[in-house]
């Protein structure tokens, strides 16, 4: 198991933003914990599970995988409400596609005062072999108000906040 903190993007942030991750028997475990102390984060109402587009565009947790050596990569979005998707990319943001080979994503997700805990335990047997190593990158959008949305990642790589950059994907499972 491999602990992480996650960083804002040119911003200065009183939260608190970390987790640990894990694979084992192609099985990935990855849990976040967001501490918010002062309530300002912006939590989607939950709802029914579906997936959806545009989910970064409020506050949404979210991870990539990739394939070690390889362009192709994934990237899961995950948002407190319950929405989900995945989209595949052949390389650094081209040949998008939703990944099909997933029709649920479910995750636990546990809103309390001050914080935000999402758990997400994922059998990546349709999309990579047990010996394949990847490259992950662990990411989150925070909004806490309609003009105050944060970018948040374990390492930033570029001039601005971008989170398809193979660089930034420094976690190795």
């Amino acid at each position: 198991m491999k602990h992480f903190t996650l960083h804002p993007f040119d911003a200065d942030s009183d939260l608190k933003l970390s987790g640990s991750i894990s694979r084992s028997n192609n099985r990935l475990r990855l849990t976040y914990d967001l501490f918010d102390e002062r309530s300002q984060v912006f939590i989607p109402a939950a709802k029914s599970p579906t997936r959806q587009n545009n989910l970064w565009q409020t506050t949404c947790f979210e991870f990539f995988l990739g394939v070690q050596n390889s362009p192709q990569y994934w990237e899961f979005n995950l948002s407190p409400s319950g929405d989900w998707n995945i989209y595949r990319f052949e390389n650094y943001r081209t040949g998008m596609q939703e990944e099909l080979k997933f029709t649920s994503l479910p995750f636990e997700i546990n809103v309390k005062a001050k914080q935000v805990s999402l758990t997400i335990e994922l059998d990546l047997n349709s999309i990579v072999q047990p010996d394949q190593p990847l490259d992950v990158s662990i990411t989150t959008v925070i909004e806490t108000s309609p003009q105050n949305i944060t970018y948040w990642a374990l390492q930033h790589c570029g001039t601005e906040a971008d989170f398809h950059l193979r660089e930034s994907f420094v976690l190795k499972l």
